[in-house]
């Protein structure tokens, strides 16, 4: 129903930036919140950001707060992770979602859709 394609990851060096973009079709984008998660090498899939449908209100992980922003072109269907002062510890498959576009808490939104990733390397 909604496909979304993950870009722009690659390999950076420690204390670089880098910014992800996500492209949404197939549905409505501007009715869904959306989000940025992340997995790493044997660990857990975890929640990185997320903006409501609106683009007015954003929650970040602690881990990324102050260095990661995510904004929204609903105008173009797209959505984009900044990051900026990347550190080894953010290598991961960074994966865009869509979810619901209402609830208390954007990190635990039930996310319907899920793009197939993009790698990001942070090296040393």
């Amino acid at each position: 129903q909604v496909q979304l394609v993950e870009s722009g990851g690659g390999l950076v060096q420690a204390g670089g930036s880098l910014r992800l973009s996500c492209a949404a079709s197939g549905g409505t984008f501007s009715s869904y919140a959306m989000g940025w998660f992340r997995q790493a090498p044997g660990k857990e899939r975890e929640f990185v950001a997320a903006v409501s449908w609106s683009g007015r209100i954003a929650d970040y992980a602690d881990s990324v707060k102050g260095r990661f922003t995510i904004s929204r072109d609903n105008a173009e269907n797209l959505v984009y992770l900044e990051m900026n002062s990347l550190n080894l510890e953010d290598t991961a498959v960074y994966y865009c979602a869509a979810g619901s576009a209402y609830g208390s808490s954007l990190a635990n939104r039930h996310y319907y859709f899920w793009g197939p990733g993009t790698q990001v390397t942070v090296s040393s």
